[in-house]
């Protein structure tokens, strides 16, 4: 997708993995290092555990594909080959911390006008301006301020008290999702090059980012001031459940078996009574609704679902983990899957056949080693495994010897369809405008990706249909509206209006709505239509649901012979899983995330307290869509993508796969410690308060020195246990106890504020209250923006957290509005598009097409 383009990248471990994915969708990527090389090469694990700069295992993930330049920037001579080699880019990747603009001798936001063309990408911990825009973080810290952790961890007691702290997934999950979205951004600007020749400055900051990944909690609070609460190895909720959705095998691992609604009891009653074990579970009763669809987590928990989950655990108590038939619930329907440990699926012949992993050399030792390579597959464009991660300064005399200039930027794009311009709220244009999109997504998955695409400007045309709607049941708006939200002091009722949810509103907001039954002859020639005037029809169905009705990708090309038709399914449809039923959580247990995040053994899996992989495959999504606007645009090519949400999951877990690969190490949960960058201490400590938490990080000395400063404990220092940085990682149980004894007595944000002020990373658990009304960071960053939707009335919903300077996204999009009600824009898109009038609209409803 990104053939031909040249990137730099000065960057750490915050910011590598965007080149990484960059490097995977073709482009060219010189990693500028300096002489003692880039700093991630002295993070663990390392190869037969023997640390080098040329051993880390953590470096060869992140940098496989890439190219080494060594440069000092401190030296003019260094200056001056920077300057020529950002005179031959693309795209600038600056995770830098300032060091690029500091070398260069101009403001950050500047560099993008000092080079006509050139797409200047920064990656921040917090943005350019704010209270806290100077705060030291790090992966843990920037998860708890962000609300991840509060959203993740193990059940409370019966009283209601949290006996642990929240738990942080891992594995680099705060720069995994601040880097998946400035790519997002930078394709965007790429387009908009192409069609303009001008390059711009964007930038997303970590926390900004972060703080909008969560699924239920900000909406539930911004709509009803609903606090949620964590559950093990589950969706935190509003009300939490005593059963956890995970069973453990005879032998000691685990399957999840999720999904209690009507559809699956009966589904699930039949199943367990083929192997005589559905006890006393019986079939819904008759005419029970198996039609509305609640966004998983979000529906209300009694006794009974209780119960029936403790049903299914006896059932996979009785089996050991190889034999359990997870395979035959799959084909009977039911949402279960095994928690796999992320080397699993290296053998596994559904992502072989895929070509999900591949087998890299590296002739320095002659051997090769697994990989992770791969998040879709296409027709026209295809990843890039590219080579083992450079030596240091490997291609410093090849890329310098072959330097020239960029060419001056061309339009080589072909115009879009001509049309009045629209310009944002904020005065500029969209890049995406023109862009037409026909959007059979849903879930969070895939219709969070096109959210993505309408906020960049494209016309996105919702379809749904009233037989198998859209989770639109949840963090619904509260009885009295805004002005009962205003004054509230606990939290409100919610009405069962489904066109009035402030989850739907925020993943939906900009898009326009049609209701449309493709089933019936009429409404398929309507989507043929429709989709002859498309640019893109994106989808997220299960395999073959629209061949399977008329609409597949030979037809569609028939129609277009440049569409472009992204699906995303939980697998993908290449392969052996074929329609395997999944959501967020099934697919995080099986690419071996839910595995990863919790307690060590014995104790359970905690996994992940929202649908990370719906968001994850959501930018995952929306990168197959925003990459191939952009190569049709150089080429006029369309293209088929097959997409699997699971596989954006697995591309995430390089460590683990390679450490295993390399080492024949199995990854083992840490809790909250840092796996592979040595800290101590490092983790969640309780402060004053019910469930207040904050957590602290030291990485050397000095942060530790200043720590123990801070804190007033002049004693720790003189303990030997915590003499060096070693010591402390060998008593760590006690180092935590020692830091909480004292984090106990201290107000949260008060301890925050005295630890950031002497230059400790140090952040607040904070719960979307929090992030909402009391982050002035996040205030300051306009994290929210305000959306009018026709029925539900004007709410905040998140913004993109890609600031692009000429071409800033919007929420609300080119139609500038909310989310749609169900239908809402029948009589527009069939009058305006496609010529019907009123009463041939009329009649169309009439007849059960729309």
């Amino acid at each position: 997708m990104l053939d031909g383009l040249r990137v730099i990248e000065v960057a750490d471990e915050r910011a590598e993995y965007v080149g990484l994915v960059l490097s995977g969708l073709g482009a060219e990527v010189v990693k500028l290092e300096p002489p003692d090389g880039a700093p991630t090469r002295r993070i663990g694990p390392f190869l037969e555990d023997r640390q080098g700069p040329e051993r880390s295992l953590h470096f060869w993930t992140y940098n496989r594909g890439k190219r080494s330049v060594m440069m000092d920037l401190d030296a003019a001579s260094g200056v001056a080959d920077l300057r020529r080699l950002l005179g031959s880019a693309d795209i600038l990747l600056d995770g830098s911390g300032g060091a690029v603009a500091s070398a260069l001798g101009i403001e950050s936001e500047r560099i993008a006008a000092l080079f006509p063309g050139l797409v200047v990408a920064r990656m921040t911990p917090f943005g350019d301006e704010g209270p806290w825009k100077d705060h030291k973080a790090s992966d843990l810290v920037h998860l708890a301020l962000g609300g991840v952790m509060m959203n993740c961890g193990y059940d409370s007691e019966p009283s209601d008290t949290y006996d642990l702290p929240p738990i942080a997934p891992q594995l680099w999950h705060a720069y995994h999702i601040a880097g998946e979205q400035l790519v997002v951004g930078i394709i965007a600007a790429l387009i908009h090059r192409l069609h303009t020749g001008d390059g711009q400055d964007l930038s997303v900051a970590i926390h900004d980012a972060v703080s909008k990944n969560t699924e239920l909690d900000v909406m539930s609070w911004v709509m009803r001031r609903v606090p949620l609460f964590r559950q093990t190895c589950r969706h935190a909720v509003e009300n939490p459940t005593r059963v956890p959705t995970i069973g453990h095998t005879k032998d000691g691992r685990w399957y999840i078996a999720t999904g209690v609604s009507v559809r699956d009891q009966t589904n699930l009653v039949p199943f367990l009574a083929g192997y005589g074990m559905q006890a006393d579970l019986e079939l819904p009763a008759e005419g029970a609704d198996s039609r509305a669809r609640n966004v998983p987590g979000s529906g209300a928990g009694d006794e009974s679902k209780a119960h029936m989950v403790e049903v299914i655990q006896r059932f996979i108590r009785s089996y050991r983990y190889e034999n359990m038939p997870w395979r035959q619930a799959q084909d009977a329907g039911l949402l279960w899957a095994p928690l796999r440990k992320p080397h699993e699926n290296v053998v596994d012949a559904h992502w072989q056949a895929r070509g999900t992993f591949a087998e890299i050399e590296h002739p320095e030792h002659d051997r090769h080693f697994h990989y992770p390579v791969s998040r879709w597959l296409s027709t026209a464009t295809s990843w890039k495994a590219g080579r083992r991660a450079p030596l240091l300064g490997e291609d410093t005399g090849a890329v310098m010897a072959a330097l020239t200039p960029r060419a001056a930027p061309t339009q080589r794009a072909r115009p879009r369809a001509a049309g009045a311009p629209v310009v944002s709220p904020h005065g500029k244009p969209f890049p995406l405008q023109g862009v037409r999109i026909f959007d059979f997504s849903w879930f969070l998955a895939s219709a969070g990706g096109t959210r993505f695409a309408a906020a960049l400007g494209a016309d996105v045309i919702k379809v749904e249909w009233k037989e198998n709607p859209d989770t639109r049941l949840a963090a619904m708006s509260p009885v009295g509206g805004r002005a009962a939200r205003e004054a509230a002091t606990a939290p409100l009722k919610g009405v069962a209006d489904s066109d009035m949810g402030g989850q739907f509103n925020n993943k939906n907001a900009g898009k326009s709505g049609m209701s449309l039954n493709i089933r019936h002859p009429k409404g398929l020639e309507i989507a043929r239509r429709l989709v002859a005037q498309s640019d893109v029809v994106a989808e997220g169905f299960s395999p073959g649901v629209l061949k399977r009705l008329g609409l597949g990708y030979d037809v569609m090309r028939s129609l277009r012979p440049d569409i472009i038709y992204v699906q995303q399914s939980g697998m993908g449809g290449v392969g052996t899983y074929g329609r395997f039923r999944t959501i967020g959580p099934v697919a995080a247990a099986f690419a071996g995330t839910s595995e990863m995040s919790g307690l060590p053994e014995p104790a359970m899996p905690v996994g992940w307290g929202y649908s990370y992989l719906d968001w994850i495959g959501a930018y995952s999504f929306a990168t197959a869509i925003m990459g191939a606007l952009f190569h049709r645009d150089r080429t006029g090519e369309g293209q088929w993508i097959d997409s699997s949400q699971c596989e954006s999951g697995i591309f995430l877990g390089g460590v683990p796969v390679l450490d295993w690969s390399a080492n024949g190490r199995i990854w083992s949960r840490i809790g909250n410690r840092s796996p592979y960058k040595a800290a101590a201490p490092h983790g969640a400590y309780r402060c004053m308060g019910q469930d207040r938490w904050i957590a602290i990080a030291a990485f050397d000395e000095a942060e530790w020195r200043t720590l123990a400063r801070v804190a007033g404990r002049g004693d720790w220092l003189d303990d030997a246990r915590f003499a060096t940085l070693s010591a402390r990682l060998a008593n760590q149980d006690a180092l935590d106890a020692a830091v909480t004894a004292w984090t106990q007595g201290q107000e949260a944000y008060a301890c925050m504020a005295a630890l950031q002020q002497a230059g400790v990373p140090a952040g607040v658990c904070q719960t979307a209250e929090d992030r909402c009304d009391r982050d002035p960071q996040l205030a300051a960053l306009s994290w929210l923006t305000e959306v009018t939707g026709s029925k539900i009335g004007r709410w905040p919903v998140t913004e993109m957290p890609m600031k692009l300077a000429a071409t800033p996204p919007y929420s609300g999009g080119i139609i500038d509005r909310g989310a749609p009600c169900y239908g809402e824009d029948n009589q527009r898109i069939l009058g305006e598009l496609l010529g019907y009038s009123a009463q041939e609209v009329a009649a169309l409803a009439e007849e059960g097409v729309i």
